[in-house]
């Protein structure tokens, strides 16, 4: 049915699937379509992230190379180098290439007989680029297919509440599309919360959790635990003078790495040796707080040190972040060892909770979820509630193979918020009950997608310098009666959340409106006069300012 509405209507389409659905064969039919249809016709499929592109690269050489040729599948994304990128993107250009797939860059694909983009994990941030020009790439899709008279299809089990309310019936952008079950027999997890409140003190994890992952072992089954903070704690501090691991360029503190005895900033990325003693009193015992995922690993190691699989060996636990996988090709090959099932317990940050076909893994953790709920940022519990979804999605995805151990897979969410409403829907798998709630609270709010947001930042050597040259832009806006003027809210200048990075100020104004052509048209009239305020002798000490409409965080 669902196949039959993307051939009969023009879209764009948003495929909302449960994990395990079957989207990618939605994605691979689609293609196959227009290619019966046009056999010169090129689609583009994009996915957020990297590491995403290996297994979804290998679904569409093995249907479409035999029949259309070695070219006919290419990739682009920044790992590859500029000679792969090039020998890519000239593929695609002359037409030889009939499939690009690719991270957000890909949307910039010369492509000679565009008939079909796919946007798959349309939810993900990554879509959006962060620096230099700042674009959404799922949002140029629909640009770019409406210009070219191409079909879209956005897909996610968790859409963006944007994509969500555009294809509401009353608002009718969208055309959505539901496919709410399972492949075959496997079904959706159950999620079990547990009130951290009533665990023993200090314990990372409870222990009915560890009992369940145990089991598991026993069975020869996967863990999955996610926790998203790479590193061994996120700060060293001192309990005598209070000295944190501070950054000495950047507001924000340096996370210990134990492995390597650094601390690191994930900011700037400077870099140095652990201190033998507090730098401020010489007291030597400086103390890790707070968790990350090397500590996870060894504690689970302790944890675990007398659990044995079915083979009689012990327990093993391996770890993949950005800190595990930066060698080239180690990520493929630590995936390979979870498949191969030499992995009993996957500790992870995000990058392994979504869009990976384990098929082994029939439990899911969530150690430390609830700083998005005290969050101030307004789309935190959103993007809490997308994450929860995607990594229970991992779990238990090959029914023969749960049916077989006669296992039931789970999702374990250690919290002190049970009652939440997030993870209430969460509990029901109830993203349509959770969008709902999300939109009349941004209704409420006057918040988007019911209004248009952009930020203006300016960096500087102080903070004053960065706030003067915004006031004076608003100023400026002001003096010069800028058309639409009055339909746009500009808030005051303020430090940016961290607003100190690399030795760099940052302060940011926002801008809203409940009109996304009248705040488009302002921005576009106000751009001259900063470019001419920043020419001004008073603002020599900013280093650069920049304009980011629709910003993901504030």
């Amino acid at each position: 049915a669902v196949f039959a509405q993307i051939e009969q209507n023009p879209g764009p389409f948003l495929l909302y699937g449960s994990t395990g659905s079957g989207k990618t064969e939605v994605y691979l039919r689609a293609v196959q379509a227009v290619l019966d249809a046009n056999p010169e016709a090129q689609a583009l499929v994009m996915v957020p992230e990297i590491n995403l592109t290996p297994q979804l690269e290998q679904r569409f050489i093995a249907r479409f190379v035999p029949q259309y040729g070695q070219d006919a599948v290419v990739s682009m994304h920044s790992g590859m180098t500029n000679p792969q990128r090039l020998k890519s993107w000239l593929a695609a250009h002359t037409g030889r290439a009939h499939i690009v797939l690719g991270t957000r860059m890909a949307i910039f694909a010369s492509l000679q007989q565009p008939a079909l983009i796919v946007v798959d994990e349309e939810h993900d941030a990554s879509y959006k680029q962060q620096e230099g020009a700042r674009y959404s790439a799922r949002d140029l899709a629909i640009w770019r297919a409406r210009d070219t008279g191409s079909k879209v299809i956005l897909g996610s089990a968790t859409p963006s509440l944007e994509s969500w309310h555009a294809s509401d019936p009353e608002v009718g952008r969208y055309l959505r599309l539901a496919m709410p079950s399972r492949i075959g027999s496997a079904s959706l997890p159950r999620v079990r919360l547990v009130d951290m409140g009533q665990q023993p003190r200090r314990a990372v994890f409870s222990p009915p959790l560890i009992e369940a992952i145990t089991e598991r072992v026993r069975r020869g089954e996967q863990s999955l635990i996610l926790l998203n903070r790479r590193g061994f704690a996120p700060v060293l501090f001192c309990a005598d003078c209070n000295w944190k691991s501070d950054c000495p360029h950047c507001s924000a503190h340096q996370v210990f790495h134990k492995g390597d005895r650094t601390l690191r900033c994930h900011h700037c990325g400077f870099t140095q040796r652990v201190p033998f003693a507090c730098p401020g009193c010489g007291n030597p015992d400086i103390l890790p707080l707070g968790k990350g995922t090397e500590q996870l690993q060894e504690e689970l190691e302790r944890l675990l040190r007398n659990v044995q699989r079915p083979d009689g060996d012990p327990a093993r636990v391996a770890r993949i972040d950005a800190d595990t996988t930066k060698a080239k090709g180690s990520l493929e090959e630590q995936l390979a060892q979870v498949h191969a099932g030499d992995v009993d317990v996957l500790v992870g940050t995000q990058m392994v909770a979504k869009g990976h076909d384990f098929r082994r893994i029939t439990l899911v953790a969530a150690v430390q979820p609830d700083s998005a709920l005290y969050s101030s940022d307004y789309r935190a519990p959103e993007r809490l509630f997308c994450l929860l979804m995607q990594a229970a999605g991992r779990a238990g995805r090959d029914a023969q193979y749960v049916q077989a151990q006669g296992s039931h897979p789970e999702m374990w969410i250690q919290t002190h918020e049970p009652q939440n409403a997030v993870y209430t829907a969460l509990r029901k798998h109830d993203y349509p009950a959770f969008a709902r709630r999300q939109l009349q609270e941004r209704l409420d709010a006057g918040m988007p997608p019911y209004a248009f947001q952009a930020i203006v930042r300016a960096d500087a050597r102080s903070q004053e310098a960065a706030q003067a040259f915004l006031a004076a832009a608003t100023q400026v806006a002001r003096d010069a009666g800028l058309p639409y003027l009055d339909e746009i809210f500009i808030y005051p200048p303020i430090p940016m959340a961290v607003q100190r990075v690399a030795n760099v100020e940052r302060a940011q104004m926002l801008l809203e409106a409940g009109n996304r052509s009248a705040l488009l048209r302002f921005l576009n009239a106000w751009q001259q006069y900063l470019h001419w305020l920043r020419a001004q002798p008073e603002h020599k000490a900013l280093v650069r300012w920049l304009v980011d409409v629709d910003p993901l965080s504030i």
